[in-house]
């Protein structure tokens, strides 16, 4: 008898998901977009921001042992949380979408921290289920829960929606029904790129500067439309402020010409998961990029749109596309056809129910014991580097 089936015969089950907030980005698209999925074979979501301090935080776990899943987003907790935490879960899910195990690129202690690869290590290990935003995450999760055997890697393809021991990639997905399609032929002045994304961001934004200025030589029309609460620092290309809010961003995206997007070649970078790609595609906007971490995966050079390294190369590439209406009109309805079928709410929705169903009926387990993994989470652990291999297995097929 199917899963799905033999589920409907019991009551609903509860699957409470620990968030930074109902507003935070990493909720409204990795667990949002996919309650409605999941109600209709009888698993109700209930998005539970984690509690502040330490004593609420206590309370607040004791409580999750009436729920049948718990899902911990991104957040990296103190040891005694992660075990007080493993005790109250029946079955506990571990999502990440970022490199939360090291500091980010412009921090001023550089991106090594002992501290968050420990926490990292304990919540992977005792977690049942680990989703993996992209296959560097997922293979670092994987470094993680094999240490003890001594696993470094491995050249082991890592597909997409396919689990790996108990970590399985779960790419961030983006709904294309809540995105109107550029229309290339709009009348309309000049030529608009588009960036998207946090003030937290904008340093990668003011890093692309020289090829920005490079574009603004090679196409003086242009103009970059930032949809953020504030402009970045760079000189060299005319700029104008969309103020971001959840409800225009698909508005500014879509009264656009051509996306962007540029990361810093390292490995807080590789642990990004390409959302601001992703909207761009959803709008049906060709994507000028640098190639870096799953811009490789995602974006389909020549087709979906342009991954170019140097200052020439992003220069010809916006040169090209902004006088060609009909190559921008061609380009954004591949990048949407491609969201549609790798990277949308619709195709991802049944793959993450089959997950969550198995687990509940015990076909996924975790064999690792709390005790085993908190006593190895002190030894080293390093990242993994993404070797040439490695990276010709993971890409999206």
């Amino acid at each position: 008898m199917p899963a799905g089936q033999m589920l409907e015969q019991v009551d609903p089950k509860r699957l409470v998901a620990l968030i930074e907030a109902p507003d935070h980005v990493c909720y409204r698209y990795r667990i949002q977009p996919f309650e409605a999925a999941f109600a209709s074979q009888g698993i109700l979501v209930e998005a539970s921001p984690i509690a502040r301090g330490p004593l609420r935080r206590f309370r607040q776990f004791w409580r999750l042992r009436q729920a049948d899943v718990v899902i911990l987003q991104r957040k990296l907790l103190a040891p005694w949380e992660i075990v007080w935490l493993r005790k109250n879960s029946q079955n506990l899910i571990y999502d990440v979408d970022d490199a939360v195990f090291q500091r980010d690129s412009f921090h001023r202690k550089g991106p090594d921290s002992r501290y968050r690869r420990l926490r990292f290590r304990l919540t992977v290990g005792v977690s049942d289920l680990v989703f993996a935003g992209n296959a560097y995450l997922a293979r670092c999760a994987l470094a993680v829960a094999h240490s003890g055997s001594g696993f470094q890697g491995g050249d082991e393809p890592i597909r997409p929606g396919k689990p790996t021991g108990k970590v399985v990639v779960v790419p961030t997905c983006v709904d294309p029904c809540h995105y109107s399609l550029a229309d290339p032929r709009a009348s309309r002045k000049g030529i608009r790129l588009v960036w998207i994304g946090s003030p937290a961001t904008l340093p990668s934004l003011e890093q692309a500067a020289c090829y920005l200025r490079a574009v603004h030589g090679r196409v003086p029309e242009a103009v970059l439309r930032v949809v953020c609460d504030r402009l970045p620092g760079l000189s060299g290309m005319p700029m104008e402020l969309w103020k971001w809010s959840r409800q225009s961003e698909a508005d500014a995206l879509a009264s656009a010409d051509i996306g962007i997007a540029w990361m810093p070649e390292d490995s807080w970078s590789l642990g990004k998961c390409g959302l601001k790609v992703l909207q761009y595609m959803a709008a049906g906007l060709p994507v000028v990029a640098n190639p870096v971490g799953v811009h490789r995966e995602i974006i389909v050079d020549g087709c979906t749109g342009i991954l170019a390294s140097t200052s020439e190369e992003w220069a010809e590439g916006i040169f090209r596309l902004a006088f060609s209406p009909e190559l921008r009109r061609r380009w954004g309805l591949a990048g949407r056809a491609r969201l549609e079928e790798h990277f949308s709410p619709q195709v991802w929705a049944p793959r993450l129910v089959g997950l969550i169903q198995a687990l509940l009926l015990r076909k996924i387990r975790n064999s690792s014991q709390t005790a085993t993994v908190v006593s190895r989470s002190f030894t080293c652990w390093k990242i993994p580097a993404p070797s040439g291999s490695q990276a010709a297995h993971e890409r999206v097929q």
